[in-house]
């Protein structure tokens, strides 16, 4: 779920006009089952971190190095926090470690080692505090 979320965030950053519904579809890439609905966890992720997108980023930004900003991050990296901050703070039955975790899983899948220890130290900052 996680990763169709990250999926739909990432082309959200290029395309803020587009229709959730439609990106689902394209990104599940699964033309059989059109109609089949989003999976309400992908839409609490997806709707939520958009609508906190500025509350996130703040966050994040708290816990960045000294001389650090968002725009020196990858996008990829930045989405990936969205969430996983978004899930300890705003998803009561998701621990602060899973959501670390499943942030951890998406950087292998999506970024590189160097991205999972960044994203691993600023979740565990938060986590901590």
């Amino acid at each position: 779920m996680r990763k169709i979320a990250f999926q739909m965030l990432f082309a959200m950053e290029s395309n803020q006009d587009i229709v959730v519904d439609e990106l689902y579809y394209q990104v599940k890439d699964d033309d059989e089952n059109e109609t089949e609905e989003i999976p309400s966890y992908v839409r609490i992720l997806v709707t939520g971190v958009n609508e906190k997108k500025a509350e996130l980023d703040a966050t994040i930004q708290k816990y960045l190095g000294q001389g650090w900003t968002l725009i020196r991050l990858n996008k990829t990296d930045v989405i990936i926090l969205r969430i996983a901050i978004f899930e300890i703070q705003d998803v009561d039955d998701i621990p602060g470690k899973v959501a670390l975790n499943e942030a951890l899983e998406l950087t292998k899948e999506f970024s590189d080692e160097k991205s999972r220890r960044f994203v691993n130290g600023v979740l565990s900052n938060l986590i901590s505090k």
